[in-house]
């Protein structure tokens, strides 16, 4: 069974930082491209960061240069790094594992950040 459990969310001050994690099992997570999403209130999931494997890692606009995207292998576990946080940054993070054939997502973490 398949499970990715991410960590690290909750509530935040603007100008603060994150770091959120990601652990998987039943999975070879180095077979996978790993990817952090987000979805806020009422808008559709996007992407935040992709650390694909054999390709470049890529970052959407909106958190670039502000981001970082990281993965141990050894511990099957993906990061992201977030500083300068924003108000708009506001949304439930998920982590999200990627192979031809298969998708999974985590159960999500929510991030909450006050101004």
């Amino acid at each position: 069974q398949v499970q990715l459990v991410e960590s690290g969310g909750g509530s935040m001050q603007s100008g603060g930082s994150l770091r959120l994690s990601c652990t998987a099992s039943g999975i070879i997570f180095s077979f996978y491209s790993m990817a952090w999403y987000r979805q806020a209130p009422g808008k559709q999931r996007e992407l935040v960061a992709e650390f694909p494997s054999g390709r470049p890692i890529t970052y959407a606009d909106s958190v670039k240069g502000r981001a970082t995207i990281s993965r141990d292998n050894a511990k099957a576990t993906v990061y992201l790094e977030l500083n300068t946080l924003k108000p708009e940054d506001t949304a439930v993070y998920y982590c999200n594992a990627r192979r031809t054939g298969a998708d999974y997502w985590g159960q999500g973490t929510h991030v909450a950040v006050s101004s």
